[in-house]
């Protein structure tokens, strides 16, 4: 659907980084500080990572979550979008190629959904197929998926369909037709995550080419596609994502010293291409949550 109003999702922070990265978001205060900050830049939508205080690794941890989200809804009204992709991630045992080695955070859906029914996003995120996702194997089995879509659609959550190849869209096309996922579907076209598709305007264009015809859409790109992704994703109508999960560059050389840099960027592209970012009520019904 192709509106004026570009909808802004600020992912805060990922798996990028740790406690010696500078400027990376790691307790929950300064999480939400970030999120706040990238919302008065224009940012409608915060996408929701947590991460061990100490350390700064990616963590799962209900208390860090529920505080980021507390603090974030004390303050804004911006449209809390959390992940569950935590919990899918399988490295192997060089010794044992069915055991689990070092970093595997590999789980059961219920785990993977525990934070969100309990703090109730009005978003959730659904990476609906399996990838190798840099050094290791991001996990998500067609039973976990489909079982991961009826609770998040039970719950009254909108899914945000994850896809990072076209094989994942015919999956997620299986789950509207099953109806695990209630259309109209929100999609996040995912490029240039290593080893996925590849960033570009042909790639984004075949994408979009397949996805059903109600879907809402929002494209993002790792790195240095980041931002000629967001500038191809509004000239194509969909929405945009930037922020420290993706990339931590203003522009090649230049380190981005908050997520609200990485934004006021991006309005500046969106207001080049003549549109304007969508206020979080905009947003709302841009993505058609009810």
């Amino acid at each position: 659907m192709e509106t004026d109003k570009v909808v802004i999702t600020v992912p805060v922070t990922g798996s990028f980084g740790d406690r010696t990265t500078p400027f990376i978001p790691i307790t929950p205060e300064e999480i939400a500080e970030s999120a706040v900050d990238a919302h008065r830049a224009g940012a409608s939508v915060v996408h929701i990572h947590v991460r061990d205080v100490k350390t700064g690794a990616p963590s799962m941890d209900f208390e860090l979550y529920r505080e980021v989200v507390e603090r974030i809804r004390d303050r804004s009204d911006m449209i809390i979008n959390l992940s569950t992709g935590a919990g899918a991630r399988f490295i192997p045992d060089d010794k044992d190629p069915l055991g689990f080695g070092a970093g595997s955070t590999l789980c059961v859906p219920q785990k993977r959904m525990a934070h969100v029914l309990r703090l109730k996003p009005e978003i959730c995120s659904l990476d609906v197929g399996s990838l190798n996702f840099g050094a290791h194997v991001f996990v998500n089995t067609l039973s976990h998926v489909e079982a991961m879509a009826q609770v998040i659609r039970d719950a009254g959550i909108k899914p945000e369909l994850e896809v990072f190849d076209m094989g994942h869209i015919e999956i997620a096309n299986h789950l509207l037709k099953t109806e695990k996922v209630i259309g109209p579907p929100l999609f996040q076209l995912c490029m240039a995550v290593p080893w996925g598709i590849p960033a570009g305007a042909k790639n984004m264009i075949m994408m979009k080419d397949a996805l059903p015809a109600d879907a809402v859409w929002t494209a993002f790109g790792i790195g240095a596609a980041s931002f000629p992704t967001a500038a191809q994703s509004v000239l194509l109508g969909g929405h945009v994502r930037v922020g420290m999960e993706d990339n931590l560059y203003l522009k090649k050389g230049q380190r981005a010293a908050s997520n609200r840099e990485l934004v006021e960027k991006a309005v500046r592209i969106i207001h080049a291409l003549d549109r304007e970012p969508a206020s979080p009520d905009e947003a709302r019904e841009s993505l058609r949550i009810s």
